[in-house]
């Protein structure tokens, strides 16, 4: 049988977890802790074993290849904007100029999400963009299973960290990836639901939009529900 080949980033992993099982062993025989930081210390006895930042959880994502998708990717793509966001958006994956510029939504579907926030009275760099996979799929399609569940554990650990006041899931995917496959968009959109005791509103994803511009009022009715939660002004005239 072929053996498997490590990746450095697991190597890093297998490194840490042996250094923790060490000094938990060390600590068992009371022997004195090597000459490390107190940060350090803390992260090797388990007391910090998440990252700490998004800048942090970039890193621990490395150049990934927990999945298929990296096979095709050009870029991975993180998330932008504030770590201190009250609303985060997210979306299903990457597209084609998402993927050529490591960036969420900045071809056509993202200039009109760009709209959308700026109606709001926001900006794109006081929310918070990312997707539920953040590679592409290849030829645009549906993120797959098994794709979902490696990436999701970093869609957590990215809402954990900016703890965001709500999370407005754009589209089919991003809404059952948060809330089950039995999540119907075109049914329960609009209504208001929960993600990790987040307050969580689905909509229309912005590509679906250019396809059928007659849904935007019913996008616009869902963030101004977003609006009111958020404390912001909601004129009449939308």
């Amino acid at each position: 049988m072929e053996k498997s080949v490590l990746t450095p980033e697991d190597e890093v992993r297998e490194i840490i977890g042996q250094l923790k099982k060490h000094m938990r062993l060390n600590q068992s025989l009371g022997l004195a802790p090597p000459h490390l930081s107190p940060q350090t210390l803390s992260y090797l006895e388990g007391g910090t074993s998440q990252p700490i930042s998004l800048e942090d959880l970039r890193k621990d994502i490395g150049n990934c290849r927990r999945c298929k998708l990296y096979r095709d990717r050009n870029t991975l793509v993180f998330g932008e904007g504030s770590s201190k966001a009250r609303l985060v958006f997210l979306g299903e994956g990457p597209g084609k100029e998402e993927d050529l510029q490591g960036r969420p939504f900045v071809g056509e579907a993202g200039r009109l999400l760009t709209k959308i926030i700026e109606a709001m009275g926001l900006s794109r760099e006081s929310v918070y963009i990312c997707n539920v996979v953040k590679c592409r799929p290849p030829n645009n399609r549906d993120p797959e299973a098994d794709e979902i569940e490696s990436c999701l554990p970093f869609l957590k650990r990215q809402i954990s960290l900016i703890q965001p006041d709500v999370i407005c899931a754009l589209g089919r995917i991003a809404a059952q990836t948060l809330l089950g496959k039995e999540f119907r968009i075109t049914q329960q959109r609009g209504k208001w639901h929960t993600f990790m005791d987040i307050p969580m509103m689905p909509t229309y994803h912005p590509a679906y939009l250019l396809r059928n511009p007659s849904a935007k009022r019913e996008v616009w009715e869902d963030v101004q529900e977003i609006m009111r939660h958020l404390g912001l002004e909601v004129k009449r005239n939308g």
